[in-house]
């Protein structure tokens, strides 16, 4: 209908797969339900590839972790992370490490990589996922130990850092960029902002 392309407003937003986590319905009813007429595209990967797009404007916003390296944006939440695995999952004493991780350059799975070999903890990837429904799923199934954080760890799930001796992950800033300025968008961000506050844990 020509009148309802005339009306269609988009929001293209970028948000980072260790930030999202598995279950993004309620993001976007939160944000659809905010305004119907919005078109929004939401686009899921790693902090990394999502800030490239922000940068070479691709995207009108990113919802991202800090990175070491870069400054500005608007803190949402501070997430812990940490190491879940299934109630189910055995590690075996002399055994190495089995980790679920998305493949690099994720920035969770580089800190997760310095930390063990930090402490000179033995690992073996057992299971490389393609975003973090797949990393859930393997954790869920037994299969191995994955860093994540707290907010998005499958339900079930537990943190076994002290049990098997782990060292802490620690803290990670999630913030916004934006470059929007009509104030119908910029509103449906403001309730993407808020769904991460409320998130925090």
């Amino acid at each position: 209908v020509a009148g309802a392309a005339a009306t269609e407003h988009r929001l293209t937003v970028g948000i980072s797969d260790h930030v999202a986590g598995a279950n993004l319905a309620p993001l976007v009813a939160r944000v659809g339900g905010f305004d119907p007429g919005l078109s929004l595209d939401l686009r899921i990967g790693l902090s990394s590839e999502i800030m490239g797009a922000f940068e070479r404007r691709d995207i009108d916003c990113a919802i991202v972790r800090r990175e070491a390296h870069r400054r500005g944006g608007e803190t949402l939440l501070e997430d812990e992370f940490a190491w879940f695995a299934a109630p189910a999952f055995r590690h075996r004493p002399g055994e190495k490490l089995r980790l679920a991780m998305l493949a690099a350059p994720c920035g969770v799975r580089a800190l997760a990589i310095r930390t063990l070999d930090k402490a000179r903890i033995p690992w073996v990837e057992a299971f490389t996922g393609g975003g973090v429904a797949a990393i859930a799923a393997a954790v869920e199934a037994g299969l191995a130990v994955a860093p994540m954080a707290r907010r998005i760890a499958p339900a079930g799930s537990l943190d076994v850092g002290p049990a098997l001796q782990l060292p802490p992950l620690g803290p990670s800033k999630v913030v916004l960029h934006s470059r929007v300025s009509d104030a119908r968008a910029n509103g449906a961000i403001r309730t993407l902002a808020a769904v991460f506050r409320g998130r925090a844990k």
